[in-house]
């Protein structure tokens, strides 16, 4: 798969490529091992384990596709589990990463250089469309969410893990770290850009709205909390006990109808 033409990307997808393409390297050198020690099928920045949560349910034999894989930690041990993955990244870093550790762990699946907004695949491809953070953080959900739908055969599983809206109003938009009150408005959520990066968010109402408007049927919203002693790569202590009192991660769990 070619990549894809950079003149056809918006200005926010050029902007997160550029700074996924620099930092990559770094991001693997902090969380890469926590990632391997999980085995990659692990939810958020505590690493809550797949079988604890199932989310995904039985992979095998089913056709997935991970919307911002990364170095494509999840999407490795989906297919040792028997699934068919296929990877997208915006960062042609990142997927240098995935392609090193394919052939560490001796697995072989296509790895995309393209946006989650423009999904270079056929229609109804794959039983199981799904993110931990990764596209749904980073780009635009009145995109992805259609591109979801789209990419989805009837009954098909969109899943993805992102910051909560809750977190998102208490972390100021000049901050390094989320407060204990409420700082930016609720209401009109959807892009922030930071000058680096920029992350999209909605509230709960326009989320299941445009989860409606696509075609989907919401399941479940699970709501993450860190165990007592759990440790993160992600978060200090002191944001592990926020994330203690307050869900700072959620994973929403929609049908294609």
């Amino acid at each position: 798969m070619s990549d894809r033409d950079l003149a056809g990307l918006t200005p926010h997808e050029l902007q997160n490529q550029a700074s996924w393409d620099a930092d990559s390297d770094a991001y693997q050198e902090r969380h890469g091992a926590d990632l391997a020690d999980s085995g990659g099928v692990a939810w958020g920045t505590t690493q809550i384990p797949e079988s604890e949560l199932r989310v995904l349910g039985d992979v095998a034999d089913k056709d997935v596709l991970e919307l911002g894989c990364g170095a494509a930690q999840w999407s490795i041990g989906l297919a040792r589990l028997g699934a068919r993955p296929v990877g997208i990244d915006l960062s042609e870093r990142q997927l240098e990463h995935a392609r090193r550790l394919q052939e560490a762990a001796g697995v072989s699946f296509p790895l995309l250089h393209a946006s989650a907004e423009n999904v270079p695949l056929p229609d109804a491809s794959f039983d199981i469309v799904f993110c931990d953070h990764g596209a749904m953080t980073f780009a635009d959900p009145y995109r992805t969410v259609p591109e979801a739908a789209r990419l989805l055969r009837s009954g098909g599983l969109f899943a993805f893990n992102h910051h909560t809206p809750i977190e998102a109003i208490a972390w100021p938009l000049d901050g390094d770290r989320v407060t204990d009150r409420f700082v930016v408005p609720y209401f009109g959520m959807h892009r922030v850009d930071d000058g680096e990066t920029t992350t999209f968010q909605l509230p709960y109402g326009e989320w299941i709205r445009l989860f409606h408007a696509n075609g989907f049927e919401v399941l479940d919203l699970l709501e993450l909390q860190p165990a007592e002693g759990a440790g993160s790569s992600y978060r200090d202590g002191e944001e592990l006990a926020w994330a203690r009192r307050w869900p700072a991660e959620e994973i929403w769990r929609v049908r294609k109808r």
